[in-house]
């Protein structure tokens, strides 16, 4: 969970660079890349978590709501990863932005809601599945 974390960061930071560099200094590469592991990545880190963290993370606490309040955050997200992929691949083969400040916003709300995802998990699931209450 840890590493999948980390990649997740990563990818948000990636987001937070291209979201900065709106409009003009995007690099339309880095655009098809990102898009290109965005939903992937997600879904990967989202079964793992389903399948292993939260069932474990339920028997330690009994908070069925917190899981399942997690799973619809990860539904979420997986949503707003198609959007955005699509976004991004477009910008990437050529298409203009054309509306950099509407563009600029959902890259801003995406990243920042999974940063936040992720923080609550750092600090509240993964201590009690391993133990660390």
């Amino acid at each position: 969970m840890r590493r999948a974390h980390m990649q997740k960061l990563a990818l948000c930071h990636m987001l937070e660079g291209i979201a900065d560099d709106l409009p003009s200094r995007v690099d339309r590469l880095q655009c098809l890349a990102v898009a290109a592991d965005l939903l992937p990545l997600l879904r990967e880190c989202h079964r793992f978590e389903e399948e292993v963290v939260f069932p474990a993370f339920a028997r330690q606490t009994g908070e069925e709501d917190t899981v399942a309040r997690l799973k619809l955050e990860h539904m979420e997200d997986e949503s707003a990863a198609a959007d955005l992929s699509e976004a991004l691949l477009a910008y990437g083969h050529g298409r203009q932005i054309e509306n950099p400040e509407a563009f600029g916003y959902m890259l801003r709300a995406f990243f920042e809601s999974l940063r936040r995802h992720i923080a609550f998990e750092r600090d509240h699931v993964l201590p009690k599945v391993l133990g660390n209450q």
